[in-house]
């Protein structure tokens, strides 16, 4: 779900070397969307640096989809305004409420209220009880809102969505057909941890994709990665509530909530790694497993076919466990 502070969850393993005899060439470009790091390494057809156009195109996102950003599309249908919808915008939502339904609301955009309010979202902290929680729960599940004549309708004008969870992996998506686009048939995008590839790096060798070890200082040792996911043309997504918590009154807070109970998850699985053929879904379905936890988890992506799952979960004595679905470890690198 939404997050104040994104990060990168999936460790890049990114081989650096020399291209010759080739007019073409790999390039790196990194910046700033969404409130996270992006990098994008794609070998240019005629060597050019292609950033000032991707960061044009990652700006007409940010208008869509960007709750910090109170003139962006989202924000317009928050509070109210009448606004035309982007097809990117209808295509998101659609693909949001689609798994919606699959994962029995454990994925549900409406959920921002209540991200805001436990201080993951561009809002304060407020001081949570079960009143307010109570309260918020009223206006809170993707059954309430539709689409409806390219409008946004809400059950209650009340509701807010926030698509955090599932545009950032879209934005991948995105940034990839417009890469494939320019004519770059070799490139990895990465926003904030969500990963779409195509081809091979600059050694020519297969992408490879490290699933970051879910310790809470994992984030400043390099190459701490539990394992390295070898990516040919596949989008890959991580979740995890271990780098982004809080603690008060000697509980910890996770940034993950349950839209059904309107708490943050106290689940076993520590990190949630989903691949699939496109990061939209990937992203998505890695936020809704970190809800569902490991049965349930294990449970709805059986019925999933066009996705595998890794899970890092913690066993009844603390230790580290692994499940992966069937036909994931053909992606690892041994």
């Amino acid at each position: 779900m939404s997050t104040r502070i994104f990060f990168i969850t999936g460790l890049l393993i990114l081989a650096l070397g020399a291209c010759q005899h080739s007019p073409s060439k790999y390039v790196y470009n990194e910046g700033f969307v969404y409130g996270t790091i992006y990098h994008f390494v794609y070998e240019s057809p005629q060597g050019k640096d292609l950033q000032e156009e991707i960061q044009k195109k990652l700006s007409e996102y940010n208008s869509m989809f960007s709750t910090y950003d109170n003139a962006s599309v989202i924000s317009k249908i928050n509070n109210n305004e009448n606004v035309k919808l982007t097809p990117e915008f209808v295509n998101c939502f659609e693909k949001a409420i689609e798994i919606s339904k699959i994962t029995g609301g454990a994925f549900d955009i409406t959920a921002g209220p209540l991200i805001n309010a436990w201080g993951f979202g561009p809002d304060d902290k407020e001081k949570m009880t079960q009143e307010k929680v109570d309260s918020l729960l009223t206006f809170t599940g993707y059954q309430k809102i539709k689409l409806e004549n390219k409008k946004v309708i809400k059950e209650n004008p009340q509701m807010k969505i926030d698509m955090s969870a599932i545009a950032k992996g879209y934005t991948c998506d995105l940034i990839g057909n417009f890469l494939a686009a320019k004519g770059c048939k070799n490139y990895m995008i990465d926003i904030g941890g969500e990963i779409v590839t195509k081809g091979i790096n600059e050694k020519g060798k297969t992408w490879g994709i490290g699933i970051s070890r879910p310790e809470e200082d994992a984030f400043f040792a390099a190459n701490d990665y539990d394992a390295v996911v070898e990516l040919p043309e596949n989008a890959m997504a991580t979740s995890g509530n271990y780098r982004n918590f809080y603690i008060e009154d000697g509980k910890k807070y996770a940034h993950t909530i349950d839209p059904k109970t309107g708490y943050p998850v106290q689940h076993s699985i520590l990190s949630s790694t989903v691949l699939a053929d496109n990061c939209m879904t990937a992203d998505a379905y890695a936020t809704a497993f970190m809800v569902l936890g490991l049965e349930k988890g294990i449970e709805i992506a059986g019925k999933v076919p066009e996705i595998s799952v890794y899970f890092i979960y913690a066993d009844e004595n603390g230790e580290n466990q692994i499940y992966m679905s069937d036909g994931f470890e053909q992606f690892l690198r041994k």
